[in-house]
């Protein structure tokens, strides 16, 4: 007797990047911000530990909800909180993609369908496996960008059809930002959900978070983890239309936000002027980075995230994230081949870019 489903012992699980198990290391491997959350945070959070320990928080995350909504303008009942972005992703899948029919000769139907840009982020291809539909996995350009709607049209392998759609904006692993004009154009062609991925959007010239309360068919998936400095709480939400909403709070497992994870995403919203000044930091450390690297012979791709996607020179790119390594730096490199020549690096501070540059100038040498 088989104890695991055929369907689970074929499946590639999501690597995530290395966390370090020795000390010392530069840490730019995984996009998280290089600055604390704000002090008031940390506050927030620490007066939270107290008898509330043995309640259940929020189921819903009511009051978290609410402050999002008018942040955006908007209704809570347009919002749901997640267990990270992460949850959220699943959740859409499950909720909006039938499992494919089984069967290599079988027809699969579009309502089995989801789809995304390759190269994209990582876990979207996974969590379509996990639930068992169908993978759609159309390359972006040459140069990262977005294919307009006439080009995915002529080239036949886009499907309009598709139950759902996946478009990362910017777009991660190569930073590149896309116009809010273009998304639309491609949410009007879409007959299913469309979700826009914004993990990185603060970072970014413009955003299309409008798109999600415009379009019945488009949701925007954001977290707390890449620009608020909350990886360790796990926070994000999705913004969209309110039956899509109410569909996904249907499968949403009871309680799958904590209660610390609440209380330090609500303080963080009470105190957006700190984290918009880190942001300001982070993007100028990524221009003198970019510029920099440049310098020294990398080619470097345009980012409006808090990473860069470079190409080195000399050495293959594999071989530079164990050169690196050795310098006790951490960067990410895919296996994906649409990206296995470049790295990825996390914009840090400051002093951990000049960590960074001074090692490729010694391996350089």
């Amino acid at each position: 007797m088989k104890l695991i489903r055929p369907l689970v012992a074929k499946l590639q699980p999501y690597v995530p990047g290395e966390q370090p198990k020795i000390s010392g290391l530069v840490k730019l491997n995984t996009n998280e911000n290089p600055y604390p959350p704000a002090p008031a945070v940390l506050t927030a959070v620490k007066a939270a530990v107290d008898d509330r320990f043995r309640l259940y928080p929020n189921p819903v995350a009511q009051s978290l909800r609410e402050k999002l909504a008018r942040l955006h303008g908007c209704e809570p009942e347009n919002i749901i909180a997640g267990n990270g972005s992460d949850e959220l992703l699943a959740m859409l899948v499950r909720c909006f993609a039938d499992p494919a029919p089984a069967g290599a000769q079988a027809k699969v139907p579009a309502s089995a369908v989801v789809q995304f840009l390759r190269p994209c982020y990582s876990l979207y291809p996974v969590l379509v496996a996990i639930h068992g539909a169908a993978a759609n996995a159309v390359p972006l350009g040459a140069d990262f960008s977005l294919p307009r709607v006439a080009e995915l049209r002529r080239g036949g392998e886009w499907n309009f059809k598709a139950a759902l759609t996946f478009i990362t904006t910017p777009n991660a692993p190569s930073g590149r930002g896309y116009a809010s004009a273009d998304l639309e154009a491609i949410c009007q062609a879409q007959r299913g959900v469309v979700v826009l991925d914004e993990a990185y959007v603060d970072f970014a010239r413009e955003n299309a978070l409008a798109l999600a309360l415009k379009y019945p068919n488009v949701i925007v998936a954001r977290t707390f983890s890449k620009a608020y400095s909350l990886c360790f709480q796990r926070i994000g939400y999705c913004v969209g239309a309110k039956p899509l909403i109410e569909a996904l709070h249907k499968i949403r497992d009871s309680y799958n936000v904590n209660g610390l994870g609440q209380v330090a995403a609500e303080a963080t919203l009470e105190n957006l002027p700190y984290y918009r000044a880190n942001f300001k930091k982070i993007i100028a450390t990524r221009e003198r980075l970019t510029q920099k690297l440049g310098e020294l012979g990398f080619e470097t791709h345009p980012s409006q995230t808090n990473f860069i996607l470079v190409r080195p020179p000399r050495f293959p790119a594999k071989q530079w994230l164990e050169k690196l390594r050795e310098q006790k730096v951490l960067v990410r490199w895919f296996k994906d081949p649409a990206v296995t020549d470049f790295l990825r690096i996390s914009i840090g501070s400051e002093a951990q870019a000049d960590a960074l540059l001074k090692a490729a100038r010694r391996i350089m040498r």
